[in-house]
């Protein structure tokens, strides 16, 4: 991975600790304070406490966030080994975040539930799933493969005659309160020296010319400036456009996603995060259950209002099929949100970009961002640190591989 020059090469003099943001200079300035990019402000001020780290975000309520509007899930069932990687970095981080979150004695109750996902699989697409099972399986990810007899027997609220092939990750996935883990991660990195500051960011300035500019500053719509020695492009679904002030044309697009809670009169014991082979997903929450699906047709930048009709003309008939009680099943509410899709390939964009060393990126999670931020945000300030990858190798999905013409094949998305 091309990672660019380290901090204490980058930053110059006078951008340490002691640098006030009222100054306007800071080592590191993370455009976005949502969940990707308070992990890196985390990560970054927890490896070296010396460094000022400056977090700038337009809605500092968060009430647009994707973060606060997550379904906040976490599996190891990719057939991409670096997704596979990031997952569980990711569920170890959770099982550790009480402990590695706490402030003055506060410690974050993120309510992991792991009784996995349940991927299943019609005919034509069980050979798929079980060379999905072999790559993961390779990986340490310990997903078990049901026959329709054995889906029958631990589900028999499930309807499998039309079923070739369960995949189940009990015990290594799951679900958790994504919105509380956001919140423990920016208050941790604030606790760490990181700061919030809130602004738009309309422009940057540049030294240098060609493939060897580097940011110096962040320009925000109010006049400000903001002098860095590394910038991260960390902005979710609003990334594409702050990439642009850079020159720089992402492929990150904001996808609206409907989230519907709904009520069962019979219960689904030992239920999973269940994907139909049609596509649409659900899981419990509470007494209840939540689920979605993709939508036709999927634009860009979509009200955040939930779409209701999306239940009536596409799902309610589905889930009945697969589950008989959701006959009965009644819509309580539902939420919509934004997945910050790389319609590239699906995957996330990370680390410095090739025509700008020390403009990083941790965008494009496709919606496994909240899963996959604690092992995002520790490869993306590793580059910013040491100039490449050094815990987990995510070189596969480094931002250069959009300049390369690469795609990394990831089979399993959702949504």
């Amino acid at each position: 991975m091309s990672g660019g020059a380290g901090v204490g090469t980058a930053a110059g003099a006078g951008a340490g600790a002691g640098a006030d943001v009222q100054d306007g200079k800071v080592d590191v300035a993370i455009i976005g304070a949502g969940i990707a990019g308070a992990a890196v402000a985390y990560w970054l001020t927890r490896l070296d406490p010396s460094l000022s780290v400056t977090l700038v975000e337009r809605d500092t309520g968060f009430a647009q966030a994707s973060s606060q509007r997550s379904a906040s899930s976490i599996r190891q069932q990719f057939s991409s080994p670096a997704n596979i990687r990031m997952s569980q970095f990711g569920l170890a981080f959770l099982r550790e975040a009480a402990d590695r979150l706490e402030v003055e004695g506060d410690r974050p109750e993120l309510g992991l539930r792991t009784p996995g996902y349940l991927y299943l699989a019609t005919p034509p697409q069980a050979d798929a799933l079980r060379a999905q099972n072999v790559v993961q399986r390779a990986h340490d990810a310990p997903i078990e493969l049901l026959a329709p007899e054995a889906l029958a027997t631990r589900f028999p609220w499930l309807e499998t005659d039309d079923l070739a092939l369960g995949a189940l990750g009990a015990g290594a996935e799951g679900w958790f309160d994504g919105p509380a883990l956001h919140a423990a991660m920016l208050r941790r990195a604030r606790a760490q020296g990181a700061r919030l500051v809130r602004g738009e960011v309309a422009g940057f300035d540049f030294d240098g010319t060609g493939d060897a500019r580097r940011v110096s500053a962040l320009r925000l719509a109010d006049g400000r400036r903001i002098a860095c020695g590394h910038a991260v492009i960390a902005a979710g679904a609003w990334s594409r456009p702050v990439a642009a002030h850079a020159g720089i044309a992402l492929p990150v697009h904001a996808r609206r996603r409907t989230v519907f809670v709904f009520s069962c009169p019979e219960p689904l014991n030992d239920c999973p995060l269940v994907i139909d082979p049609t596509g649409f997903w659900f899981r419990p929450e509470g007494r209840a259950f939540i689920g979605g699906t993709t939508p036709e047709p999927d634009e860009d930048d979509l009200p955040l209002e939930p779409n209701l009709e999306e239940f009536d003309e596409t799902l309610w008939a589905a889930f009945a099929h697969r589950v008989p009680a959701f006959e009965a099943l009644r819509i309580e509410r539902a939420w919509a949100g934004y997945y910050e899709m790389n319609l590239w390939d699906h995957n996330a964009l990370l680390g410095a970009h090739p025509s700008v060393a020390n403009l990083q990126f941790a965008t494009g999670f496709s919606g496994h961002g909240m899963q996959q931020a604690p092992a995002a945000g520790l490869g993306v300030a590793e580059c910013i640190l040491h100039g490449g990858w050094r815990t987990l190798d995510l070189s596969d999905l480094s931002v250069a591989r959009l300049a390369e013409g690469r795609r990394v094949l990831e089979a399993n998305v959702i949504g």
